[in-house]
């Protein structure tokens, strides 16, 4: 057996744990206050309801009225779980009103009148007392029992002194220190919270141990437990239930108290993070209520059988059992769980009295008092927020010790009887609470006379009685009535007989709501509370007319921030008017004079501390003492307020008649405004759709009942939000499965927030469907149509790919086979070339000159291949540089003007200045392979060359006066092989001269053009950029070709690894006089060097050698003999890399097959400079 001490360690180490428990969640628990745990943590704190009553008074209830218990329970249930969407809108209401108990709330939606508070907050108190002593007897008496069994009668009081009074001043303590921290009674207690939703976890866990532990330890089973119960109890439980009327009475009572109670609308309203979490509650919290009402009826079923009745405390039942059976831990757990259960009541409760007793009744005597007194605030020295936070704590103790007194004086009562006095005493607000939900006619007169007479019927009819005793004048007074008139006894009004609770509530109801009523229709309603009506009131109408006038509040900001500030400190006045100044787009200016809009926000922000009836009187007094009477300051008010509400009622009066849904979020993504159109627009329920809203909420109920399709919700929640933030363009949405579609718009707002717009755009999207599922009908078809051609264009593809294939093995075998082509050919050229000159000493060359004449038309056949080849493959690069034109005209008229001398035509090239970039070697090429044509296909007449300027491009027109080209045949003339009929008559070729033409062109990317007629002439033209003009002379002029000299005495050096090429290289240069020296490679050079004793004075080398190439060879013997020689490579590899290798090495390259002539004048102009040089 646990001795007494122990239990009593043990409920102050609750205690104490309880105050950890809180200091941790006003330090550390933000996040979990914040995050996914939130909604359940509201969820436990709503069941603070469930109080001592619960753990105790329901057992007890049960073993004396059977089933009555129940009604306790089924009114929450309904309220909470059936009426959610009532709640929903009632913390709507209050967060937009910044309400801070249910005294702010009713007096807010009848013109903020103080009166109105102050009766609320008295009935609240007076309604509270008797709950709060509930509790302090729960604990005591549940001590009591556990030190009877211990045998430690006297122990709580020798140690602790009154063991109940002791409980109520630690409970004070933690409510004074973490109920009120802040002066905002709207900022959410976060260790309050979260201490009293474990105390929830707690008193459950124990009720439910308990009645595991009777029903299956103490006895077998329900079974077992029935059995013994129907054979001791005499009536049944069942028998003992109230009538149906006494049964409706509690019900409505406990449905009225799961709202009017201050703790219920505390933790419901005040406390409410989020309104989503309601809907959590809504399920969670009867879930829990059913749970705790599991064991009652076995509980109270074991407490008949085993205790006779009337040996104990039928609300000590949950308690005695344990004990009786020797289970001290168990009984310990059920005593911890009672004492939970108790002091999770009387913290909140005392808390939410508090907050009522300053801002409602003690503010409004303190600021009427320094009204008559005419203090000014700029010089009353003193802080009120510290003054207002002093008052809630003095009103926390005072309320405490007072239901200590009532506990004391009200004797031996039941725990339920208690309770039900109180639940009468608060349904007292209910017509004037729900009314103002329902009746916009209501008024502030008609709800105070509501509630000051049925308050005093109530304590008439129920109070009076509960105090009364069993003796004396009172009890005199109840039994026979006032003056001895038996229609005026409490417990009988007018000789209707009732049971004493339900005679109570209807007789103070009804006369509540008929002076309600009746007072209300007196006098019409003012226009604030016609104001805050249509805020309370739902209602789709049109905003109503403007019927107020813009008045002067000869009031400066620096004032209206002071006073504001003597309440809420001056660093959270300042950023709050800061911000506000910044969400108008306005400067701050202290000594301006505050308009309607910054009264209204300066008395919505005192509203979260000292209510809205307070905050309004404050208002008020500052306005009379800048000399406003003070109806005329009231008018100012409520003007401001009806100015604000008017502004907001066209504007949502003009976002409802908008075709586009439309919304307005603020940086956290939570809903601000929105119109009609939106919420129809998505099919939203109207209660989810509501100011501070998160966006995510919105978001997640589409997603959940799919109407973004199928996939993960949270994966659809997350693109949809990142949709919202970041998409700038339209985006089209498809709901499912209406199969609407939206298009939405976003724009961000310079604070952060979106303004979103919605139109619904399914109709559009239908047609483009419709016209996509024709195009795509066309498209099958032509598809169908077209396959034939694919397949025929496939075959005639594979076709063209065999030509190409052909065509360019054909270019690679003419690119390879030219090299070994050329290099006989130009064997066969030295050769001829020396019998041509030996010919002429003899004076018959005709022979010889005929063949020479056969190797040039050979060598042209193979040139213009080359060229073809080494354009096809690519192997030609244009390699651009600037030069001027002059230079290369006098060079192509040296080269052509025996040619056209000797047909008899007249050549002519008119003189340019102008500077061109491209490859001078390939526009070269080009213009010879043009002037060529010209000259073969002109019988008589003349050939011009000239140039046109065309802007930043130079055109070069070649001009001839030949036999033209048809129209028909002015594109096909540039292709290979390709000769016309009239031309083959009147000159030899291949038609390969246009078509390099064209490919060079091509390759420089200049336009090449075409214009002729028949039997008059052609003009072909090409198009090649301009550039600075470079200095004449600046590109060095072609030499004119050397005469003819001597070379004797030159010594040459030649070497190539073909026999025939050094024969005939020996042949003609020893014709010309010339000592020749030959070897196939380098190795052999050097022997016959140093065979012979000879320094060579040029060296003459072919490219491809069996060992390295005729550049290496030429670079070694240039060292090898001290001496820059004189070189000249021999190719026919017309690549620029080793034109730019030889040119880097002052190696000077003639191509294959060799020009006999150009080697004579090179040699020629070699000697001549070493003979001058000498």
């Amino acid at each position: 057996m646990l001795a007494g001490w122990v239990v009593v360690l043990a409920a102050l180490v609750y205690l104490c744990g309880l105050f950890a428990v809180a200091h941790a969640g006003d330090t550390f628990a933000r996040g979990v206050m914040d995050g996914r745990m939130r909604a359940t943590i509201y969820a436990l704190a709503l069941a603070v309801y469930c109080t001592s009553w619960t753990f105790f008074g329901s057992v007890g209830l049960a073993e004396r009225s059977g089933l009555d218990f129940l009604t306790i329970y089924i009114g929450p249930i309904l309220v909470i779980g059936l009426g959610h969407r009532l709640v929903g809108r009632i913390v709507q209401l209050a967060k937009a009103q910044n309400i801070t108990s249910i005294a702010d709330f009713v007096a807010a939606r009848y013109g903020k009148s103080d009166r109105v508070a102050a009766l609320v907050a008295v009935i609240a108190v007076v309604g509270a007392v008797p709950y709060i002593a509930l509790q302090l007897k729960a604990v005591s008496s549940s001590l009591e029992v556990f030190l009877a069994v211990t045998e430690d009668h006297g122990l709580g009081h020798s140690i602790f002194g009154d063991l109940a009074l002791l409980v109520a001043g630690v409970l004070a303590a933690f409510a004074v220190a973490f109920g009120t921290r802040q002066i905002d009674a709207t900022e959410h207690h976060d260790g309050l919270v979260l201490a009293i939703s474990l105390e929830s976890v707690v008193k459950l866990f124990a009720f439910l141990a308990v009645g595991f532990f009777v029903t299956f330890w103490m006895f077998d089973g329900l079974g077992d437990l029935w059995q013994r119960a129907s054979e001791a109890t005499t009536p049944g439980i069942f028998e003992r239930t109230s009538e149906p009327v006494g049964f409706l009475t509690l019900t409505i009572l406990a449905a009225g108290a799961a709202i009017l109670l201050p703790r219920q609308f505390h933790m419901a309203i005040v406390e409410n993070r989020h309104p989503a979490d309601i809907r959590r509650a809504a399920w969670t919290f009867p879930l829990y209520l059913v749970l705790i009402n599991l064991f009652v009826i076995p509980i109270a079923l074991a407490g008949e059988v085993i205790f006779p009745r009337g040996t104990i405390d039928y609300d000590m039942t949950v308690l005695a059992l344990p004990l009786h059976d020797g289970a001290v831990l168990m009984a310990l757990v059920a005593f911890i769980g009672g004492l939970s259960a108790a002091t999770a009541m009387v913290i909140v409760d005392s808390v939410a009295l508090a907050i009522m007793i300053s801002n409602d009744l003690v503010m409004p005597l303190v600021l009427r008092r320094r009204g008559r007194r005419a203090e000014d605030e700029r010089t009353d020295a003193g802080d009120l927020g510290r003054f207002v936070v002093m008052v809630r704590r003095v009103a926390i103790v005072a309320v405490i010790l007072f239901a200590y007194v009532y506990y004391r004086a009200s004797g031996e009562a039941a725990l339920a009887a208690i309770g039900l006095l109180s639940f009468a005493a608060v349904a007292q607000i209910g017509p004037a609470f729900f009314g103002g939900l329902v009746w916009r006619r209501g008024t502030a007169l008609g709800a105070s006379a509501g509630l000051a007479a049925g308050f005093a019927v109530w304590a008439y009819t129920l109070l009076l009685p509960s105090l009364a005793g069993s003796e004396g004048v009172w009890h005199d007074l109840v039994r026979d009535g006032p003056f001895g008139l038996a229609a005026l006894r409490p417990t009988a009004l007018l000789g209707i007989d009732l049971p004493p609770l339900t005679h109570g509530v209807v007789w103070s109801l009804a006369v509540n709501v008929a002076a309600y009523i009746g007072f209300s229709l007196l006098r019409p309603a003012n226009p604030m509370e016609r104001l805050q009506a249509n805020v309370f009131i739902a209602r789709d109408s049109a905003p109503m007319a403007q019927a107020f006038r813009l008045r002067r509040s000869a009031v400066t900001v620096d004032d209206l921030r002071a006073t504001v500030g003597r309440y809420l400190g001056a660093e959270r006045t300042d950023a709050a008017f800061a911000s506000f100044a910044a969400s108008r787009g306005i400067v701050p200016n202290g000594s301006a004079e505050a308009d309607i809009h910054l009264l209204r926000f300066a008395e919505h922000l005192l509203a979260s501390a000292i209510g809205a009836a307070s905050s309004r009187l404050v208002l008020s007094l500052l306005l009379r003492r800048r000399n406003v009477s003070t109806k005329a300051a009231l008018k100012l008010l409520d003007d401001a307020s009806a100015a604000m509400q008017y502004n907001r009622d066209l504007l949502q009066h003009a976002l409802d008649h908008a075709r586009q849904g439309i919304t307005v979020l603020d940086k956290d993504l939570r809903l601000m405004c929105w119109n009609r159109a939106f919420r129809e627009l998505y099919d939203l329920p109207e209660e989810l759709v509501h100011v501070g809203v998160g966006l995510e909420e919105i978001v997640r109920f589409n997603a959940e009942r799919g109407s973004y399709g199928e996939g993960n919700p949270d994966d659809l929640i997350a693109a949809r939000l990142e949709s919202f933030v970041n998409d700038t363009e339209p985006v089209r949405l498809r709901l499912y499965p209406s199969g609407k579609v939206i298009e939405i718009r976003s724009n961000h707002l310079p604070d952060g927030g979106i303004v979103t717009t919605y139109a619904d755009i399914t109709d559009t999207v239908s047609a483009e469907e419709a016209l996509e599922r024709a195009n795509e009908t066309l498209e099958r078809r032509v598809r169908e149509r077209t396959e034939e051609l694919m397949r025929l264009n496939e075959e005639l593809r594979s076709a063209k790919a065999a030509a190409d294939e052909a065509n360019a093995s054909k270019t690679r075998f003419l690119a390879a086979a030219s090299h070994d082509i050329l290099q006989p050919l130009n064997a066969a050229r030295l050769y001829v070339t020396s019998l041509v000159e030996r010919d002429r000493k003899a004076g018959d060359a005709t022979l010889a000159e005929n063949i020479d004449g056969a190797l040039d038309a050979v060598e042209e056949i193979l040139t213009a291949l080359l060229d073809i080849s080494r354009l096809d493959t690519g192997a030609l690069k244009a390699e651009p540089s600037p030069f001027r034109l002059d230079d290369m005209f006098r060079a192509l008229r040296r080269e052509f003007g025996p040619m056209a001398r000797e047909k008899g035509l007249e050549l002519t090239f008119v003189d340019t200045s102008c500077t061109v970039r491209t490859d001078r070697r390939l526009l070269r090429r080009l213009l010879q392979n043009l002037i060529s044509n010209a000259i073969k296909y002109t019988p008589s007449g003349k050939v011009l060359v000239g140039c046109r300027r065309r802007g930043n491009r130079l055109r070069i027109e070649v001009w001839d006066t030949g036999l033209g080209i048809p129209a028909s045949k002015q594109k096909v003339v540039f292709r290979e092989f390709l000769r016309l009929e009239q031309g083959a008559r009147e000159a030899r070729g291949l038609g390969l001269g246009l078509s390099i033409v064209e490919r060079i062109a091509r390759v420089l990317d200049h336009p090449l053009s075409l214009r002729s007629v028949p039997g008059r002439g052609s003009v072909f033209s090409v198009e090649v950029p301009l550039v600075s003009a470079l200095p004449a002379g600046g590109d060095a002029a072609e030499a004119e070709p050397a005469p003819a000299a001597p070379l004797d005495g030159l010594v040459v050096l030649a070497i190539d690894n073909e026999k025939q090429i050094t024969e005939g290289m020996q042949l003609l240069l020893g014709g010309w006089g010339c000592t020749v020296y030959t070897a196939p490679g380098l190795n052999q050079a050097q022997e016959v060097l140093r065979r012979e004793g000879v320094r060579p004075d040029v060296i003459i080398a072919d490219y491809h050698l069996d060992e390295g190439d005729g550049i290496e060879a030429i670079v070694a013997l240039r060292w090898k003999l001290a001496r820059e020689l004189p070189a000249v490579l021999l190719t026919a590899d017309r690549s620029p890399s080793v034109r730019a290798e030889a040119a880097a090495k002052d190696i000077h390259v003639l191509h294959k097959p060799l020009k006999p002539a150009a080697l004579r004048a090179l040699l020629t102009r070699w000697r001549t400079l070493r003979i001058a040089a000498e």
